[in-house]
């Protein structure tokens, strides 16, 4: 129990750690400065000082997958509350990745800092995982279990869709993001189109050897490993 409260009390800490660096990065981006900027913030709130430097010691980058990681649980308990895991596929994945997006408005600049330091070699493996948790915690929200074939094929799938909406959602300057909400649409109704394409041609899938275990060794960051 003493434990349970223990990682609670760390977890509320680095939050803390990064509501006040998200203030920093849209100027200073994901770097040491930000996150220098958050552990300050959270000792002058009354955080033990050396846990609040041992909070994160990955440093930024750390810090990075930690707001997206909080990012992707917020999604899902909003969904969960919402309703959104109910109704016709098209219309949860889409509310689902508008919640995301809504979300996630008021730090746009820090979106944007961040696909800038993604594009930095050797960031690749790191944004490839980010991509494929979230992509993961929005089929799970919308009330996906597939563990076969599908559960692969779905997420690559809507990787795609996601990472175009961001970045059209990234630039878009009309009233209420609504030609995101457009493009979202019309991207759905497309990969729904290239589903079933591929469920008709499930027979000749399955005469070609299964990818499972090399999908599953990128899936859980093994190949990326070896790469660093």
């Amino acid at each position: 129990m003493m434990s349970e409260a223990k990682d609670s009390g760390r977890e509320e800490m680095r939050r803390d750690i990064l509501a006040a660096a998200l203030r920093a990065v849209p100027f200073d981006g994901w770097s040491a400065d930000a996150l220098a900027s958050g552990i300050d913030a959270a000792v002058r709130a009354g955080a033990d000082p050396l846990q609040a430097q041992r909070a994160f010691p990955g440093g930024a980058a750390q810090l990075l997958d930690f707001f997206m990681a909080e990012a992707d649980r917020e999604m899902v308990a909003e969904a969960a509350a919402s309703g959104l895991g109910e109704g016709p596929v098209r219309e949860r994945i889409g509310g689902i990745i508008r919640l995301r997006l809504e979300n996630l408005a008021p730090h746009r600049e820090s979106i944007r800092r961040a696909l800038t330091l993604q594009l930095l070699p050797g960031r690749a493996p790191g944004a490839i995982r980010g991509l494929s948790r979230t992509v993961d915690a929005i089929w799970r929200a919308a009330g996906d279990d597939s563990t076969d074939f599908n559960y692969y094929s779905k997420r690559a799938l809507l990787a795609a869709v996601y990472s175009s909406t961001l970045l059209r959602w990234l630039d878009d300057e009309s009233e209420d993001c609504a030609e995101t909400w457009n493009f979202l649409e019309r991207r759905i109704a497309g990969t729904l189109r290239l589903g079933k394409v591929r469920r008709r041609a499930g027979k000749l899938l399955r005469r070609i050897p299964s990818p499972l275990p090399v999908l599953t060794r990128l899936r859980y960051g093994r190949r990326s490993r070896r790469a660093a």
